[in-house]
């Protein structure tokens, strides 16, 4: 009911149309409209009200261009199946249940908007409607369930290219957020089905903001994230999901033919922590030290007063005061 209640004012963009109008159009109470209105507005229509004269929809957020993107990455492996929703709870959660079956690898999962959006130990993802892109992709590859975890440092490499690609320079934090000046831009989230022997499927969720301004951030995130807008660059979102995906195909199909070493080469050059004194949390125990580089599976080696330590999992934060 609400797509048709947007439908009818997209018809009639820039003009007036009475609550009593759409309420009789399409068989409901004027506050069933009013509440289709509230929710509109909320995930960023520009909707004028008044008394007499109705509802005017002024703007529209930019939507993803769904049926190009399925004409262009029809050919290639990731996209070659897709699935684009209004609002989901999880991408993430969506991919998994494709997994379990035998959908296709490649499979790519969107949303306009996340409810219950996830970031790397279990931290919530802000994902408000049409502000970024939210998306999951599904691989089943042929590796060893060891190496999983440098697919999530090649997503860090193939992402990071991609923003470049569209004008904003970034730097990768340890193992795969995508930062510009400190600030996070991507949170990228892989998990994993496995036996000992092979991967099942491994599932790798990305989100970007694009469209959120600082102000629609709440207060404990204003110095700590940052978006495209934010930023002060203009991107497309459709082109941007394109080229991720482009990049992500690339570097997939450079791990399988001649592995993972000139990737984590790549994800060295692009790194804005190596060199750099840190502080590590990771299975409850707390250090500092300095990020001196990544080892062959592409966990970070810290040099600290007792030796080098390996990070396999944790939080790690560049140290503000040297």
């Amino acid at each position: 009911m609400r797509q048709d209640i947007l439908e009818y004012l997209l018809e009639h963009k820039g003009q007036y149309v009475s609550g009593q109008k759409i309420s009789e159009l399409f068989g409901i109470s004027r506050t069933a409209v009013w509440k289709h209105i509230h929710v509109l507005k909320q995930r960023g229509y520009i909707i004028d009200s008044f008394t007499k004269k109705g509802y005017c929809l002024q703007q529209a957020p930019e939507l993803l261009n769904v049926e190009e993107l399925k004409e262009e990455l029809g050919d290639y492996l990731l996209g070659n199946t897709l699935y684009y929703y209004e609002k989901v709870d999880s991408t993430n959660n969506i991919c998994k249940r494709f997994g379990m079956t035998d959908a296709p690898e490649g499979t790519v999962v969107i949303a306009e908007e996340q409810t219950g959006g996830r970031g790397r130990l279990e931290r919530t993802f802000l994902s408000p409607f049409a502000k970024g892109l939210w998306f999951s992709v599904l691989f089943r590859p042929p590796f060893a369930p060891m190496e999983s975890s440098k697919m999530t440092l090649l997503a860090a490499v193939a992402v990071a290219n991609a923003i470049k690609k569209n004008g904003l320079s970034c730097q990768i934090k340890w193992p795969n957020d995508i930062l510009v000046d400190s600030k996070k831009l991507v949170g990228i989230l892989t998990e994993l089905n496995a036996s000992m022997e092979s991967i099942n499927y491994l599932v790798m969720g990305i989100g970007v903001n694009t469209n959120i301004s600082k102000k629609e951030l709440p207060r404990d995130l204003k110095k700590i994230v940052t978006s495209f807008e934010i930023e002060d660059v203009s991107v497309n979102r459709t082109e941007l999901l394109k080229e991720i995906l482009g990049q992500l195909e690339r570097y997939y199909d450079m791990a399988k033919t001649v592995g993972f070493g000139p990737i984590l080469e790549e994800w060295r050059t692009l790194s804005g922590m190596l060199h750099k004194n840190v502080e590590v949390i990771s299975h409850n125990t707390e250090y500092e030290g300095k990020a001196v580089d990544i080892d062959e599976d592409g966990n970070l080696l810290v040099e600290t007063d007792q030796g080098i330590k390996k990070v396999i999992a944790g939080d790690v934060r560049v140290r503000t005061k040297e």
